[in-house]
C-alpha cells in the first residue's frame, strides 16, 4: 500500500503535526498521527522573525533549526507506525511560514524548514515550497487546501462550507452542483489574536475552551473599530497571516479606547472571529458548515459560530471521514501526491492564479 507523509506547521506556529495516510479513490486512511511542540525558545524566535524583527542569518539559522524539527517528526511518525519506510512515497512539507505577502511588486511567500534536510534525514523523497508555483502564475498562493476540500468533502446533494479555524480563518464553498465554481478565501483571524493577546496577558498559551473570553463581554466600539479594516471588504481572491493581523494589531485598536478590561478585549477577539467568518460565507438553503482546525476544540468559539449561523448547522470534518485537527497536514500529503503525480494542486479560481498549475518543489531521497 503506497502511502504518504503530510507535515504541518500553521499560524499559531506552536508545533508541527503530522500524518501518516493512504488515499483510494475519495477517501482518506490515517495510519499514525504525531504532534510535535515547538521549544518555547525557538517559537519566540519564529514569532520575532514573522514581524521583521531578524537578521538574515537569523532567517537561515530558523531554516535549518524548524527543517531539523520537520525531519524528526516524520523520522518519529515513520518508526512510531511500523511502516516499511520503502513504501513511503513522499513527505509533503508546508514549512513554517515567516512572512506572506500576497501583494505588491515583490510578491512573496516565505517558509522556512528546509526542505533538503528533511529528504536527508529520512530518506523519503520531500516535496516543499507549494506556493511559490501559484504565485508566479499570478495567485494569491493561498489557500490551497480547497483543492483537497473539494476532492474529499464534495457533495451531490448538500452544498458545503469547509471552516478552517487555526490561527487564520479560511472557508471553502463546495456547491452541491458541481458546474458551480468552488471558491475559497482568507476571512480573517481566528485563533491567532486570542491567542496572542491571552499570552500577553495571562502568560497561558491559548485560552483553553474559550473559558477566559466567557469572563467578558463584547465590546461594541472595539468591535466596530476592528470591523472597519479594510481587508474584511476586501473581494476574494485574498489571503493574510500574522503580517496583518498580530498583538500590535490588537494594541493599536486597544489604545484607541477608553480602559477596557482584559476579558473584554478576548470576548470581543473571539466575536471578530466569528462575525468575519460568517459574513463573508456564501449561504444556501441545503447548506452545512463542517469545522477543522485547532479552533474546533474552543467550545466557546464554535457555540457562538453555531448560534450566528443558525439554523444552518455547524458540524466537525470527522462526520466527513476526517479528523478536525489532521485535516491540513493530510491536504500536504494529498498535494505531494498530486506533484508526484504531475497533477495541479491549485484552484484558480480560489488562488486568482491564471490558470491550474502543478505545485512544488521536489527533493528526491
Amino acid at each position: 500500500m503506497d502511502t504518504w507523509i503530510g507535515l504541518m506547521s500553521g499560524t499559531s506556529m506552536d508545533g508541527i503535526d503530522a500524518v501518516l495516510v493512504s488515499f483510494k479513490d475519495k477517501t482518506v486512511c490515517i495510519h499514525e498521527t504525531l504532534s510535535t511542540p515547538y521549544p518555547e525558545d525557538l517559537r519566540h524566535r519564529l514569532a520575532l522573525a514573522s514581524q521583521n524583527q531578524a537578521t538574515p542569518d537569523e532567517v537561515g539559522e530558523l531554516d535549518t533549526l524548524t527543517g531539523t524539527l520537520f525531519a524528526d517528526a516524520a523520522e518519529k511518525l515513520i518508526r512510531n507506525s511500523g511502516t516499511e519506510r520503502a513504501s513511503i512515497q513522499a513527505i509533503g512539507s508546508h514549512g513554517q511560514t515567516l512572512r506572506h505577502q500576497p501583494s505588491g511588486l515583490g510578491r512573496f511567500s516565505l517558509q522556512v524548514g528546509n526542505p533538503s534536510i528533511i529528504a536527508e534525514k529520512t530518506g523519503v523523497t520531500t516535496v516543499g515550497d507549494f506556493r511559490s508555483r501559484d504565485m508566479a502564475a499570478g495567485g494569491q498562493g493561498a489557500p490551497l487546501v480547497p483543492a483537497f476540500h473539494q476532492h474529499f468533502f464534495g457533495s451531490d446533494t448538500e452544498d458545503r462550507c469547509i471552516l478552517n479555524l487555526g490561527g487564520i480563518a479560511n472557508i471553502t464553498w463546495i456547491p452541491s452542483d458541481h458546474g458551480s465554481p468552488v471558491t475559497g478565501f482568507d476571512t480573517g483571524p481566528a485563533n491567532a489574536l486570542m491567542d496572542a493577546w491571552c499570552h500577553e496577558q495571562t502568560g497561558r498559551a491559548y485560552d483553553e475552551g474559550g473559558q477566559w473570553a466567557q469572563e467578558g463581554i463584547v465590546n461594541q466600539a472595539l468591535l466596530s473599530d476592528m470591523l472597519s479594516d479594510a481587508y474584511f471588504e476586501r473581494l476574494p481572491p485574498k489571503s493574510t497571516g500574522k503580517e496583518k493581523f498580530n498583538l500590535q494589531w490588537v494594541k493599536t485598536l486597544v489604545h484607541r479606547h477608553d480602559e477596557i478590561r482584559p476579558e473584554d478585549v478576548q470576548r470581543t477577539l473571539l466575536q471578530l472571529s466569528v462575525i468575519t467568518a460568517v459574513r463573508q460565507m456564501p449561504q444556501s438553503p441545503s447548506m452545512a458548515v463542517y469545522a477543522c482546525g485547532g479552533g474546533t476544540r474552543n467550545r466557546f468559539l464554535i457555540k457562538e459560530l453555531s448560534q450566528a449561523l443558525s439554523p444552518i448547522r455547524v458540524l466537525n470534518t470527522d462526520e466527513l471521514g476526517l479528523d478536525p485537527q489532521w485535516v491540513e497536514p493530510t491536504a500536504f500529503a494529498w498535494l505531494a501526491r498530486q506533484t508526484m503525480e504531475r497533477k495541479p494542486g491549485n484552484l484558480a479560481e480560489v488562488t486568482g492564479a491564471i490558470g491550474p498549475r502543478i505545485l512544488g518543489a521536489i527533493y528526491p531521497a
